[in-house]
């Protein structure tokens, strides 16, 4: 994921809104959202190259996310980030326990930010510029390409729109959150942060939807999942230049078997 924005425990029926754009290069081989066949529980997109998941949930309403950390004065080298994701929700702890467990083995991964949820806990961990965890607090919380809660503009925008969806007692239509992911609209040079890769990209990655010939934004998802684990997921899948090629939405959590 490049941009995202969740709720924990600030909706009367979500235990956990989240919404997130997911940039990445388009020859890059993925297969769309899913119940994985390999006994798992995983319902998540996947990417064929490493084999993990950027963002997915599984039979039993855990969740799990995760984010690069753009910095490229410092190294980008490690094992694979998405199999962070996918070693959780294939696993059976809860979310601080693995989160903790995972500090001594973080510095092994490529930079990444993970967010991990459960019926009744979440963590957040990184890597970047040191390995720590933190339990967020119930309310509304971004993650870009830095640490959470660092605000980017589009991290910002995003948790902003997130917000007014609550405040508006937004239900089962997630129409206003995809609108939100999909806001193409660039932030001001000030505004910017500096990541050792330009002006001129940081000014084209600003936005929340990355429209690009080799890569750019190619899925936008939302998760809704209540108290019991029990909710749904949906994707948005792109092509080169934003071309819409298709959407799944799909139900989760131990209800849906």
């Amino acid at each position: 994921m490049c941009v995202v924005a969740f709720a924990i425990d600030a909706h009367p029926r979500w235990r956990l809104v989240l919404a997130g754009n997911r940039d990445e290069f388009h020859a890059r081989p993925t297969a769309a959202l899913a119940r994985w066949d390999d006994g798992s529980g995983i319902v998540a997109g996947r990417d064929l190259e490493a084999g993990g998941t950027w963002l997915g949930v599984d039979a039993r309403g855990r969740c799990a996310l995760v984010t690069n950390v753009r910095d490229f004065r410092q190294p980008q080298t490690g094992l694979s980030r998405g199999l962070l994701a996918s070693d959780y929700l294939r696993g059976r702890g809860d979310a601080r326990d693995h989160a903790q467990a995972l500090l001594g083995d973080a510095g092994r991964y490529r930079p990444f930010n993970l967010l991990l949820v459960d019926p009744r806990g979440c963590a957040w961990v990184g890597n970047r510029p040191r390995v720590r965890t933190t339990a967020p607090s119930s309310g509304v919380h971004v993650l870009s390409n830095a640490e959470l809660d660092t605000p980017w503009p589009k991290a910002t925008a995003l948790g902003q729109r997130l917000r007014a969806w609550l405040d508006e007692g937004g239900d089962t239509d997630f129409a206003t959150l995809f609108d939100a992911l999909a806001d193409d609209t660039t932030h001001a040079d000030a505004q910017l942060p500096d990541t050792g890769i330009g002006l001129e990209r940081e000014r084209w990655l600003s936005a929340a939807f990355i429209h690009g010939e080799d890569y750019g934004t190619r899925a936008s998802t939302v998760v809704a999942l209540d108290h019991d684990g029990n909710g749904t997921i949906i994707e948005r899948r792109w092509g080169p230049m934003g071309v819409a090629l298709g959407e799944t939405r799909l139900a989760v959590g131990p209800a849906a078997g």
